[in-house]
């Protein structure tokens, strides 16, 4: 079996409040907003980087699975809060400039832009659910 060609097509974060989160990946990350369904806060919204349609983040209300317990919804809570539930990693040519639009729009800052030992430079932040969001600069 090859894994030649083989894409990531869509991963999933959990989101809190859908119109934050909306703003935050439109406005401050630049995506686009491709689908929105369902109303309130059972909302699925994907979203993705503008150029790659095959690209997507799918922001997914965190406790829709009726098969979730009421204990696993406190631990993902707690989680989503410290943000240590949900990671996305994105790159950018720039990630000092990326760093400074992401701040003016009101992103809480977990690292500035540094100069990792293993040879990327990166910073990271989280969205308005509690997501580590990290840039790292491309190569």
């Amino acid at each position: 079996m090859t894994t030649a060609g083989t894409k990531i097509a869509t991963s999933f974060l959990p989101h809190t409040d859908p119109d934050a989160s909306v703003t935050f990946y439109r406005d401050i990350l630049g995506f686009e907003v491709r689908m929105d369904v369902g109303g309130g806060t059972m909302r699925w919204i994907t979203v993705g980087p503008a150029g790659q349609p095959d690209t997507a983040v799918v922001l997914t209300p965190p406790f829709a699975d009726p098969g979730i317990t009421e204990d696993e919804r406190k631990t993902i809570t707690e989680m989503m809060a410290k943000g240590t539930y949900a990671t996305l990693v994105l790159s950018s040519p720039n990630v000092d400039e990326f760093f400074e639009k992401v701040v003016a729009g009101g992103a809480e800052v977990i690292q500035e832009p540094t100069d990792q030992p293993y040879g990327v430079r990166d910073c990271a932040f989280r969205d308005p659910a509690g997501n580590h969001i990290r840039i790292n600069q491309q190569a």
